[in-house]
């Protein structure tokens, strides 16, 4: 078997680290500074068949446009014959989603942090005339030092002259306005703010405060403002929720309100902009021109051997810092979307018994150069499942399978890697003194 590592560019390009319907996103290293990041990868007739050029677009000058320290930054957009390439800031901290599910509702510091930040970026977003249309704890990362970043602008809206309202329904269910889920239009920026509160009520509850089994129900108490606050909410934090969380978009609170609340002001710490960058997007358009000297080189390296060895650079990222630890045990991390283990048996021997637990599964099994796609029906017989593992190289005779969700439910997902592990028990390899995964998954609040 054959051991291929691409580089795109000055980029050498690694494992997956997320995937979508349209997209695929790599871990990479940028081969002359060192520096980790994120390639966002798109293939060109993905984006011709969906006609999503314009959206792509906008995703990517939005991106350019937004520049802050509470933003996931964007550093060039390069493209081969056939894919388009988004170099981005690769953030090691994961999801705040992550950090919900694990330690259910925050502290009220922690909470107010991450609020302040979040405020602090959305405002530049809206100063810059873009709204972001997507927000939730599931598209803000958090950084090597605690530090949130908002990702994923892929539904955001940049203002265009002389149009005042947004139109566009679109969003998570739970975290979206109800003017948003009227036909008469909205204010982007209020909406964003409606979003932010739903987060922080999150943050501080642990669990929604508008959740509900069918979406009719749902939206009647969006549209209302039905909710509750849990009773170790102080008379602030629900004067402060509430004020968000108005239903009538011109009453309700402004960012510059927001900023002025005694509950927001404690501990914050503005961040400080430095002079705005200049900004040019002829390298976006170039992209999608098909340019031919804007296309960069795209080869594989092809040696000898069978899975991909994962280098240090990856390790260190992968692990989230220096301690390795949480690569070895699978107690620390059940809750991600991208789980792992660790087994000292054959790469070959791995790859069969996963095989062989999958169809006893009922699950459909394509397997290709140490990855495996498996395939079933959701939980609730409406969608599709599916989830990808590949096998590295750690260290001689020392494998790491990484798993991770590549369509479905969330907690179909645990619920599969849970009972996976349970099957594959006699091949994990478990360091003395880590829990058994008798218990992997808490109960979940979200």
């Amino acid at each position: 078997m054959k051991k291929v590592r691409r580089k795109i560019g000055k980029y050498e390009v690694g494992r997956t680290i997320g995937e979508g319907t349209f997209a695929k996103v790599k871990f990479a290293r940028n081969t002359e500074t060192g520096e980790s990041v994120a390639i966002k990868v798109m293939a060109k007739t993905t984006i011709l068949q969906h006609r999503m050029v314009e959206q792509i677009k906008r995703e990517i000058s939005i991106m350019k446009i937004v520049r802050h320290p509470n933003i996931v930054r964007l550093h060039e957009v390069l493209a081969s014959q056939t894919k388009i390439y988004i170099i981005l800031e690769f953030v090691m901290g994961g999801e705040l989603y992550d950090k919900i599910v694990q330690q259910g509702k925050l502290s009220i510091n922690e909470s107010r942090r991450y609020f302040q930040q979040l405020i602090d970026a959305v405002d530049h977003c809206h100063t810059k005339g873009v709204y972001h249309r997507d927000l939730k704890p599931e598209n803000l990362l958090l950084d090597a030092y605690g530090n949130l970043k908002v990702s994923d602008f892929g539904l955001s809206a940049l203002t265009k002259q002389g149009v005042d309202l947004l139109h566009t329904t679109c969003g998570t269910p739970n975290y979206v306005a109800p003017e948003v889920l009227s036909d008469r239009g909205y204010d982007g920026a209020a909406a964003d703010v409606w979003s932010c509160g739903v987060i922080l009520y999150v943050l501080m509850a642990g669990y929604l405060p508008f959740h509900e089994a069918d979406l009719p129900t749902l939206y009647r108490r969006i549209t209302a403002a039905e909710f509750v606050c849990p009773y170790w909410f102080s008379d602030d934090q629900k004067s402060f929720i509430q004020k968000i969380l108005d239903p009538n978009p011109k009453t309700r609170v402004k960012i510059e309100e927001i900023r002025k609340d005694p509950w927001f002001r404690k501990n914050y710490f503005p961040v400080k902009l430095g002079e705005d960058e200049q900004v040019n997007l002829d390298d976006v358009q170039a992209v999608f021109d098909d340019i031919e000297d804007r296309y960069v080189a795209e080869r594989a390296e092809i040696t000898e051997g069978g899975p991909l060895i994962m280098n240090a650079f990856e390790m260190i990222a992968l692990s989230q810092g220096l301690n390795l630890s949480p690569l070895f045990d699978r107690h620390q991390d059940y809750v991600k979307r991208q789980t792992r283990f660790v087994s000292c048996k054959p790469a070959k021997v791995i790859i069969s018994s996963i095989e062989a637990v999958a169809e006893s599964m009922g699950l459909k099994v394509h397997s290709r150069n140490y990855k495996v796609r498996l395939e079933g029906v959701s939980a609730n017989k409406v969608g599709q499942f599916a989830v990808v593992l590949e096998v590295f190289e750690v260290a001689p005779s020392l494998f790491m399978v990484n798993v991770r969700k590549a369509a479905g439910d969330i907690f179909d997902y645990h619920k599969f890697y849970k009972d996976l592990c349970a099957k594959l028990g006699k091949i994990i390899w478990r360091p003395a003194g880590t829990m058994p995964d008798s218990n992997l998954l808490k109960q979940m609040t979200l």
